[in-house]
């Protein structure tokens, strides 16, 4: 469901770019809105979508190989401002007679870069700034009307600029943490250059949602999947306010949930204005997962289970006209699609059956990113424990139990985990460390001898799980206090039944992922 907002937006044409997502979340923060579009758009869709400016961003090709990603010529002439990031500089050189070669040395990191304050772009900062290059070809001769605005030791055309035409690029990236001040730069390209308003609020955008939604349904009624995670619960806080007791939503307990977590989406929902439906269904699920051990095998059916289930109370519901999801920006950009056609499949769990027929499905989370979507959730009246939930898989511990799932390991795992999040909540609070922006706990299917008194044991093999990452494409295991870990072992051995030795993965993503299974 694609909602015109009345803002001002500015443009970002992707050529490959792993950064793209970070460069529109940066735009925004900025009080901007930014939509992100494949880079060969057609300058008639641009036209219509009337963007204050545009983006390049980079990509992993380069310019002068054939069949490499480019735009039209004619985005460069429109009298938009437009900023080359890394490719995006390079293809725009390219566009316009430059000459781009490959670099006699690579450049890969945290580098010094030399500014030319009096470029817009560089307003406010030092000569002497640093930004992360990552890069292995150059610009080696400029187009007509540019001049050179920042350098390198090993880049002499770091960034570029043609005032007249307002044309800009960069070789390096501002939109990463890596370049400590790379904020300003975008905000210089924002208000400086194209002459931003800033008129990008959230208030502004659930207005128009909420809107959107009563035109689009009328009386009808809507059904929704609650998962229970941050998406699918800001999406029904949402419809809530839009249509009230019309909306439907269907929580499934397959069993599978943390310490807690259904109660606390009962606590959060069951009293709100709309028509919440509790789905205790333990028993089957874990009667289906009985005896099975390979990972794929019970994301199927889990996945199979869950489409019985809400298939079952759906029809029990009078099956409400038009489904809801909680589909967020990222989810729509990785399928290059600008809004979803067809119903997704749930949160790795798996897709509603083609028997299921709705009049339209409903997204009003679909422009938003994960921090937006928080911010909104705090908006509506969502306690802290739903909106800052940590990612959490469809299949839920099934997965972070490895071998075959029983009630009994659920329980271990269950109050292991509790224990490990509830320590490192109190540790980073404290001030004794940072903080992770995952961590949880995996009971794995290794039994070891243990002493316990005077008694032998033969128990579990707890994994701890603790991860620093921006956008959980990569991590870096987080260095988690000695102390910490011995206390947090101490509590686990001691409280949690069935475990009596704890271990910790210092292992990032890549070679491993986030998960086990």
């Amino acid at each position: 469901m694609a909602v015109e907002l009345n803002c001002q937006k500015i443009l970002i044409l992707d050529f490959g770019g792993q950064y793209k997502e970070l460069i529109a979340r940066r735009v925004r923060e900025c009080g901007v809105f930014s939509i992100i579009k494949p880079g060969d758009t057609p300058i008639g869709e641009i036209e219509k979508l009337d963007p204050v400016g545009i983006i390049f961003t980079g990509g992993p090709n380069s310019v002068y190989e054939d069949g490499a990603p480019t735009c039209d010529r004619g985005v460069l002439g429109m009298g938009i401002p437009v900023l080359g990031i890394c490719y995006g500089m390079q293809l725009m050189c390219h566009l316009l007679g430059g000459v781009v070669s490959p670099a006699d040395k690579s450049e890969y990191g945290k580098l010094p870069v030399t500014l030319d304050t009096s470029s817009p772009l560089f307003a406010g900062l030092d000569k002497d700034e640093e930004a992360l290059m990552s890069h292995t070809d150059l610009v080696t001769e400029l187009p007509e009307g540019f001049r050179i605005a920042a350098s390198t030791a090993s880049c002499p055309v770091a960034s570029f600029l043609n005032e007249e035409k307002k044309l800009y690029g960069v070789q390096f990236h501002p939109e990463v943490e890596t370049t400590p001040r790379g904020t300003e730069i975008i905000k210089n390209f924002l208000f400086r250059v194209c002459g931003a308003a800033g008129d990008y609020t959230m208030d502004d955008y659930l207005a128009t949602q909420i809107r959107a939604v009563r035109e689009r349904v009328g009386d009808g009624r809507i059904l929704l999947g609650l998962s229970g995670g941050v998406d699918s619960s800001v999406c029904a806080a949402l419809l809530s306010e839009a249509v009230g007791e019309r909306l439907t939503c269907i929580y499934i307990d397959h069993g599978l949930m943390r310490k807690n977590e259904t109660a606390a989406v009962r606590a959060a929902f069951e009293n709100r204005q709309l028509n919440f439906v509790y789905v205790d269904a333990e028993e089957r699920f874990l009667a289906r997962l009985r005896g099975v051990t390979e990972p794929e095998k019970k994301r199927k059916i889990i996945g199979d289970e869950f489409v019985r289930t809400f298939e079952d109370q759906a029809r029990l519901c009078g099956n409400p006209e038009y489904l809801a999801q909680g589909t967020i920006y990222p989810d729509v950009v990785e399928s290059g699609a600008n809004k979803s056609a067809v119903i997704k499949s749930h949160h790795n769990v798996g897709g509603l059956p083609d028997s299921m027929t709705f009049k339209g499905v409903i997204e009003p989370l679909a422009g938003l990113f994960k921090d937006e979507v928080r911010r909104l959730g705090r908006m509506l009246g969502l306690p802290e424990q739903i909106v800052n939930r940590q990612p959490f898989p469809g299949p839920g511990l099934a997965i972070r139990i490895i071998g075959e799932i029983t009630k009994e390991k659920c329980d271990i795992l269950r109050d292991a985990d509790a224990i490990f999040r509830e320590e490192l909540d109190r540790a980073a609070a404290g001030g004794e460390f940072r903080g992770a922006d995952q961590y949880f706990a995996v009971l794995t299917d290794t039994k070891s001898v243990g002493v316990m008194g005077d008694f032998r044991t033969y128990e579990y093999t707890l994994v701890l799980r603790a991860v620093e990452t921006s956008d959980f494409m990569t991590c870096e295991w987080a260095r988690l206090p000695y102390d910490l870990l011995s206390r947090v072992s101490a509590r686990i051995t001691g409280e949690v039944k069935g475990i009596n030795r704890v271990v910790y993965d210092i292992t990032s993503k890549p070679p491993a992922t986030i998960e086990w299974e």
